[in-house]
């Protein structure tokens, strides 16, 4: 079954806006549009619910319900249980806060993994548990493709790893890392994984579960709702990590990591993106009866929708002697998210592309430690086109037309 373009793109206003009328959006890993049931429920929250919730009046319950709906929601596409999803404020400060819950748990001589394929949000504060004692070893990537070997992970696990940490995908490199394999790998070895999930889940919501992350990260407004982090932690972890809350919500297990008090408006809103994925599970009559069902059948769509975009991208610029083309030439192994490598800077690349309607990035995207492993000089950046399901064939053959004439 192929997605309905369409109908995908009815749910997006962003769309029928005249300001972005004749643009097309290609920098859609710094954060999507956002689809119409988030924007409606973010705006009945503020409009009808901004009041403090669980109180005793209607308005409060009504705000603390939509607030548990999310959570509940979410939780269930993913495949945990609903206490263990939290929202924070962003990816990169719930992975801060994660680390210190580490700091003080680990002990002098333990050791963690981290990747040089990783966003630095990810990997920034794990490094810096170097400074405790703990000993910090680094999985790196091949010089020439990007690539994560699994198999060079196994030299690093001992009895001393606690946990291991690396992207489902890289930001720049867009190759989809094995999750299940590399976690199974770990937990052998006795360790922790802890998975950033920001660069795929804009793809499709994962089977956290099946995963077998331990610890999965992402970014709410890069899944097409409000700015939030989002934080699956599998409760035997979350149990034995100290807590990082309110001494008295030290029992509630999606209140251990998140010590300030969560943005309620944005956590409700956060139900529409459960919405938006039965919106098109029922629009394609796919996914049947069950949340996990839907968000699966909803994922393989967007997936499907995109690998047939994104191979005429990838060949096109494989065929180009002027530009390097980061990551895996074949469109089902990675994400849409693509990085060019050439001489002229990529935010001056980016410039060029924006009087031909398209509207992409330029620069080190904070995978400073991934561009220099490959060899590529992070001042000078790379030009990054990235898009989603929303996207469609129209926009790839303008791009396609764009970059021809700026290369």
């Amino acid at each position: 079954m192929q997605l309905d373009i369409d109908f995908v793109r009815s749910q997006f206003p962003a769309f029928q806006k005249p300001s972005l009328a004749g643009q097309a959006f290609f920098e859609n890993a710094g954060g999507s549009y956002t689809c119409r049931p988030v924007i409606d429920r973010l705006t009945r929250f503020y409009s009808e619910r901004k009041v403090q919730p669980y109180a005793p009046y209607e308005a409060a319950r009504l705000g603390g319900a939509e607030m548990d709906e999310a959570r509940v929601r979410l939780a269930a596409i993913l495949g945990v249980e609903t206490d263990e999803l939290s929202f924070g404020p962003s990816t990169t400060q719930n992975t801060y806060v994660l680390a210190q819950a580490f700091r003080q748990w680990l002990k002098p001589g333990d050791a963690i993994i981290v990747t040089n394929q990783d966003h630095e949000a990810n990997t920034g504060p794990w490094r810096r548990l170097a400074d405790e004692g703990i000993e910090v070893r680094e999985w790196r990537i091949d010089p020439e493709t990007g690539r994560l070997d699994p198999a060079k992970l196994d030299s690093l696990l001992d009895d001393d790893v606690r946990l291991v940490c690396f992207p489902h995908c890289s930001n720049v490199v867009g190759e989809i890392n094995p999750v299940a394999e590399i976690s199974a790998r770990a937990h052998a070895a006795g360790a922790f994984v802890c998975v950033d999930g920001v660069s795929y889940a804009p793809h499709g919501l994962p089977d956290v579960d099946a995963l077998g992350a331990d610890i999965y990260l992402f970014s709410s407004y890069k899944t097409y709702g409000p700015h939030q982090g989002c934080m699956v932690i599998r409760r035997n972890l979350g149990m034995m990590l100290p807590n990082q809350g309110h001494y008295f919500n030290a029992d509630t297990l999606y209140m251990r990591f998140t010590p300030a008090g969560p943005d309620h408006a944005q956590v409700a809103a956060s139900a529409g993106m459960a919405d938006y994925i039965d919106l098109l599970a029922e629009h394609h009559g796919v996914g049947g009866q069950t949340a996990a069902g839907r968000g699966e059948a909803v994922h393989d769509l967007m997936r499907a929708h995109e690998v047939t975009l994104l191979q005429p991208l990838l060949d096109f610029a494989a065929s180009r002697n002027s530009v390097r083309l980061i990551g895996p030439t074949q469109a089902e192994n990675r994400a849409p998210t693509v990085a060019l490598a050439c001489k002229k800077p990529g935010e001056q690349l980016a410039a060029d592309l924006a009087p031909y309607g398209i509207m992409a990035g330029g620069g080190d995207f904070y995978a400073v430690r991934a561009l220099e492993a490959l060899g590529v000089d992070p001042a000078t950046g790379v030009l990054r086109l990235s898009f989603v399901h929303y996207t469609s064939k129209d926009e790839i053959d303008t791009l396609l037309g764009a970059l021809e004439a700026v290369l």
